[in-house]
């Protein structure tokens, strides 16, 4: 999943349609996204001894990664995410609308020689 932490996203289906805001948390294994403001429900709180008063506790819940689009920082649009590899072996995010670069996917990989991996 190329959306990060702390990205701003537009929400392109649902009840909160064409807001931007903020990723909270990422779950790349179920493809899922917190965002800030976004899909909130409550939570009923029964009275205890650390919640004296009880109530009810608004929430975000996750929505699935494929409702976002991630807002480019430089041209300011709500787009798709590419990748691109540069001869570092460095792994870069790249705004599909203007093609700026949007900082690395992951850790460089190291580039080995034909020789040096056939000797080994």
């Amino acid at each position: 999943m190329l959306i990060r932490t702390g990205d701003t996203v537009e929400v392109q289906t649902g009840n909160s349609r064409g807001t931007r805001a903020r990723v909270l948390s990422v779950d790349p294994g179920r493809g899922k996204l917190i965002v800030e403001g976004v899909n909130r429900v409550y939570r009923h709180i029964k009275r205890s001894q650390k919640n004296p008063q009880g109530g009810r506790l608004s929430k975000e819940m996750p929505i699935d990664a494929s409702n976002v689009l991630l807002v480019c920082s430089a041209c300011g649009k709500a787009t798709r995410l590419g990748c691109s590899v540069s001869n570092g072996g460095v792994k870069t995010r790249t705004c599909r609308a203007c093609g700026a670069d949007l900082g690395q996917v992951g850790r460089a990989k190291e580039v080995s020689t034909g020789q040096a991996a056939a000797s080994a």
